[in-house]
């Protein structure tokens, strides 16, 4: 604390997970337009929170903002550039693993951004709801991201600002807390969030791909923990789809701009989650 004499500590009596401890800190701050989230396993450029700023003066029409991740034990790799949806309901960090200096990103339009390290107008994540405290942590981003465009919100890559995140600061990974969180997290975010054409076009491949990962865990001998993370998000099935009814009640875009937004590569998570094991 003593590094940051000006800083205000909102200190916690419990760990109430990433999305509950976020939630406060935003609501806390009421002065400002703009929030700017960044976990303690980062380290950001200098002028990373300008470099925000900078894309934000320059792009109105976008209200969060995904930063350029690197590696931190290794920053001549990329850990992401923005948050992808594939229409099964599985998310990953684009470009995640791949050699900065092959994959130079121009700044874009993304579907979401790694709230590690993000922007995002303050009113705009209140009003759609904030992150989902009953997640915890993992896909909170992606869920929140899958509301604010619902909304008619955008979201931004800004290629010029940068942060090395070491990834899995307070969990090991692959570890039994994050393959649960995540997986229970990624059926919730679909249910809750797909409107109802696209939902029933794309429920057969999240059915499958949830299938296929059951599998895969079992074949790797963590059956029971996959069982349990799926058990868990079918037993919270109803608290989703009560959400579900003011989620979508709130939609302003078109199916075809919500879809147009969605990663439709059938192999795409296959392909992804082959690489992270």
């Amino acid at each position: 604390m003593e590094a940051f004499p000006n800083a205000e500590w909102i200190c916690l009596d419990t760990n109430t997970g990433f999305a509950a401890a976020n939630n406060r800190a935003v609501r806390h701050t009421a002065d400002c337009r703009w929030v700017a989230l960044l976990n303690p396993d980062t380290v950001p450029d200098p002028d990373w929170l300008a470099a925000l700023h900078r894309a934000a003066d320059s792009h109105p029409e976008y209200t969060f903002f995904a930063s350029r991740l690197v590696q931190y034990d290794d920053p001549q790799k990329l850990d992401g550039t923005g948050d992808v949806l594939h229409v099964s309901g599985f998310a990953w960090r684009r470009d995640h693993g791949h050699p900065t200096l092959h994959r130079p990103r121009a700044t874009g339009e993304v579907f979401a951004a790694c709230a590690a390290a993000a922007m995002y107008d303050r009113q705009a994540f209140l009003d759609a709801g904030a992150f989902d405290e009953d997640y915890f942590a993992y896909h909170e981003d992606v869920d929140l991201a899958f509301r604010l465009r619902l909304r008619g919100h955008r979201c931004l890559y800004a290629a010029d600002a940068t942060v090395a995140h070491a990834g899995w600061g307070s969990t090991a990974k692959d570890s039994a807390f994050s393959t649960y969180h995540g997986h229970r997290n990624m059926v919730w975010t679909f249910f809750k969030n797909m409107p109802a054409p696209l939902l029933w076009k794309y429920l057969p491949s999240h059915l499958f791909y949830n299938a296929l990962i059951v599998v895969w865990f079992m074949l790797k001998g963590r059956g029971g923990l996959i069982c349990k993370a799926k058990w868990h998000a079918l037993r919270g099935l109803p608290r989703a789809l009560r959400q579900r009814r003011a989620i979508q009640r709130a939609v302003c875009i078109s199916q075809e701009q919500i879809a147009d937004g969605l990663c439709k590569t059938f192999l795409a998570p296959a392909n992804r989650f082959r690489k992270n094991q």
